[in-house]
């Protein structure tokens, strides 16, 4: 019997250091997984928002560049037709927005349905205005109906609205993070 108490007296201290060190030591692993986990959210958030707000500049590039302010300006030269004008306006904003595709997957459905919508509207607003010219008068006609158009909207234009809306949402990650 002292033999068995003589035991008991090294091996259960033993015992008793052993599942306390266990679990100071299972308490320390999870408190420094939790740290590095929330360490690779937070760089993960942050890229995310860099991102997202790279993917709100482009969409704005593009909706500024499509329009027809911007677009008719820089695309025209002297000696084109309604008809060379009208095909070059048309490629080009296809052009654009094919190249800035990519952005959807950064933007919310919102967002991105404006910018496509934007964009069919601009197309139509080109097309509908040059059916309404001879194909092969100066490139200058088109211009200035397109300029009489966008003057003499009523309302907001695609463009604008769509602006406003990028603008928004943009400030909305930059207030609330990725989870915005």
């Amino acid at each position: 019997m002292n033999e068995m108490f003589e035991l008991l007296k090294y091996t259960v201290p033993a015992i008793v250091v052993l599942i306390a060190t266990s679990v100071i030591v299972r308490r320390f692993l999870l408190t420094e997984t939790k740290v590095k986990q929330y360490e690779m959210l937070r760089e993960n958030q942050d890229a995310t928002v860099r991102l997202r707000l790279q993917a709100y500049e482009r969409l704005v590039l593009f909706i500024e560049r499509i329009h027809p302010r911007q677009l008719v300006p820089r695309l025209y030269q002297s000696g084109m037709t309604v008809a060379d004008l009208q095909a070059v306006l048309i490629y080009n904003v296809r052009a654009e927005f094919e190249h800035n595709l990519s952005q959807q997957i950064y933007v919310s459905r919102q967002v991105w349905d404006m910018v496509r919508q934007v964009k069919e509207q601009e197309l139509n607003m080109i097309n509908s205005i040059a059916q309404q010219l001879n194909p092969d008068d100066s490139a200058k006609e088109l211009h200035k109906r397109m300029v009489d158009y966008v003057l003499t909207l009523e309302g907001e234009l695609p463009t604008d609205a769509a602006l406003q809306l990028i603008n928004d949402e943009a400030k909305s990650v930059l207030q609330y993070g990725a989870n915005a």
